[in-house]
């Protein structure tokens, strides 16, 4: 092992001399604290290293030592419920070790504490599958299964980049993850096999072949399937100023998603908004299955207080998470709030190494990286037998100061991201939630989820959505009229627009995150609702074109009218029925004024 001497230490960075031999990337231990750090760059015998930890009390002189291996991470059963810091140590287990050793330590983690990331002593019952001795593997291929929560079936594969012979399996039973599960002879030599296997977070993992996205991700937010879909394997951003509702449509993203995997990535945001996912994660039901949302998620904490180069390391850590659980088969959805901050670390690691700044202090590969983080994005299929199709979905959230869309971190995301969520300041203000500006956002896969929508859903999904995306944008195009010379100088069939654009506001792209009934709304409940509103709208378009005034067509719906907009929390995803009833209720009612046009006239 490479053995060094502390030269310099500038904040979050460290430079050690006599360090000939190290590589790139590879992850050392620094001083008597033994703080983790990984090599960033090499300069003669002098290696540049990235401390995730408080250097605080670092002094130069000090001893750092290479581990010849690069910043990885543990995969195997035990993941999932489990919430890390940046460097995925588990903090409700150092939570404990710190208070019974000492309880009257500190609350903060202690520096340099090396704990496993899984549980050593927990057993897993491990199930064989059809491979036996003899047979000719190689990485992905299955070895077994393993129940890890009562919603996922943990996939037990050879490693990638790991082939040969099984020269024995274990038989069904109960294993920790320290018990050899099989054994493979690799070149002559045997090598044992356990239930997890460590994997370096700069590098993606291996894959056969990159899939078209195809099929949506459903959220249960109404303007998020409807208006702007996001598919599975697709990248997306959610750029807002501050108070417009990231974290909040964050939660509900990581809540309801139709994913079968969720990591949640608290990346340099407040630590009370990851408190508030700790209280209330556990207590939510899965929409899809009824069992705890815990049991699918992972949590990774790097709070704001955290040291500021461990935020890099955090977006690391769960897309390697995310890209292990994608090689068995799952739909992986990681939310990373917020990408802002992390652009931010490198801000200031760049600022440390004294590299030539780019746009407003950035660093010149600001985008090389972003661009790096969200094509490991993606649906694939995997490598190893039996085949299998698994998908991770990267949604960032990025909080640009004052809410200027134009700032590098937010254009460069734009350009790799395929869905833009843009949450407006006014909507925000106006008590418009989720805040999402249906002018300025847009979705690059409602296209090629048309089909599915068509499928499974209702044929005319794609219909009832672009007519109601166009009367929105009807609807802002009068608003400049309006605005002049009020709207009583606008035509009946333009007064109508502004009146339907109202009940779509209000019925069906508001939704109140904290309504039981309308926190989450089912495919089924969306394209009913689109119909009730869109069915409506054709009809009273008639009447208009006949003459008659659009506030008579309006009136002749009586309470109806209060009803259509309610629907969203008054009736629930299992009583669709109801909402049919309604527009029937609504035509016939639009029918009987139309009977009382005609004679009359």
């Amino acid at each position: 092992m490479v053995k060094g001497k502390i030269s310099r230490i500038t904040g979050p960075l460290v430079v050690a001399e006599n360090m000939t031999g190290v590589q790139m990337y590879e992850m050392v231990r620094v001083g008597e604290e033994r703080l983790i750090g990984e090599v960033t760059r090499i300069k003669g015998d002098e290696a540049y290293i990235q401390v995730y930890e408080s250097t605080t009390g670092l002094k130069p002189g000090e001893i750092v030592e290479g581990t010849g291996s690069p910043l990885s991470v543990e995969l195997g059963p035990g993941l999932l419920g489990n919430i890390y810091d940046g460097v995925q140590r588990p903090l409700p287990f150092i939570a404990d070790l710190l208070t019974k050793t000492s309880p009257k330590r500190s609350i903060f983690v202690e520096k340099g504490i090396d704990v496993s990331p899984l549980p050593r002593d927990k057993k897993w019952h491990f199930m064989p599958g059809e491979i036996k001795a003899g047979d000719k593997v190689s990485g992905g291929d299955l070895l077994g299964l393993v129940q890890e929560t009562e919603l996922i079936l943990h996939k037990v594969m050879v490693p990638p980049n790991t082939y040969g012979e099984i020269s024995w399996i274990a038989p069904e039973g109960d294993y920790t993850i320290v018990d050899p599960i099989a054994e493979i002879k690799v070149g002559g030599k045997v090598k044992e096999l356990y239930l997890t296997h460590r994997w370096p977070v700069r590098f993606p993992r291996p894959y056969n072949l990159k899939l078209d996205p195809s099929e949506p991700l459903i959220t249960g937010l109404r303007i998020v399937d409807t208006l702007f879909p996001m598919a599975k394997g697709g990248t997306g951003m959610i750029p807002g100023g501050f108070g417009t509702g990231k974290t909040v449509t964050m939660h509900g993203l990581a809540q309801w998603s139709s994913a079968n995997v969720v990591l949640y990535i608290g990346c340099g945001e407040r630590g009370n908004e990851m408190t508030e996912v700790l209280e209330r994660f556990p207590t939510y039901k899965d929409p899809w299955t009824g069992k705890p949302l815990m049991e699918r998620t992972v949590l990774i904490a790097n709070t704001s207080n955290m040291p500021v180069a461990a935020r890099e390391a955090s977006i690391y850590v769960g897309i390697t998470i995310a890209e292990f659980y994608r090689d068995m088969g799952y739909d992986v959805l990681l939310v990373a709030d917020s990408t802002s901050r992390w652009a931010e670390a490198l801000r200031e690691i760049a600022g440390r190494l004294e590299e030539m700044p780019a746009e407003e202090g950035y660093p010149s590969y600001l985008a090389s990286r972003l661009a790096e983080f969200y094509e490991r994005a993606g649906r694939v299929k995997t490598i190893g037998s039996p085949d299998r199709v698994g998908s991770v979905t990267v949604v960032g959230a990025v909080s640009p100061p004052g809410g200027d869309f134009t700032e590098p971190v937010t254009t460069h995301t734009r350009r790799f991201t395929r869905v833009f969520w843009a949450l407006d300041t006014a909507l925000a203000y106006s008590r418009h939630y989720p805040a999402i500006n249906w002018i300025l956002s847009y979705s690059a896969y409602a296209d090629t989820v048309a089909e599915w929508w068509a499928k499974n859903v209702d044929p005319r999904w794609r219909e009832y959505r672009d007519e109601i995306m166009d009367i929105l944008l009807r609807e802002n195009e009068l608003q400049e009229i309006v605005r002049l010379v009020g709207t009583e100088s606008l035509d009946e069939g333009d007064k109508l627009v502004l009146d339907v654009a109202r009940m779509i506001r209000e019925g069906f792209l508001k939704q109140n995150a904290f309504d039981p009934i309308d926190t989450f709304t089912s495919p089924k409940k969306q394209v009913e609702l689109m119909k009730l509103i869109v069915d409506y709208y054709r009809k009273a378009r008639e009447l208009v074109q006949n003459g008659v005034p659009a506030a008579k067509a309006r009136e002749s719906l009586g309470r109806l009218y209060v009803d259509i907009i309610k629907a969203r929390f008054n009736i629930p995803n299992d009583k669709l029925e109801m909402i049919e009833d309604l527009r029937k209720r609504t035509l016939n009612a639009l029918e009987e004024l139309k009977s009382k046009e005609v004679k009359s006239a």
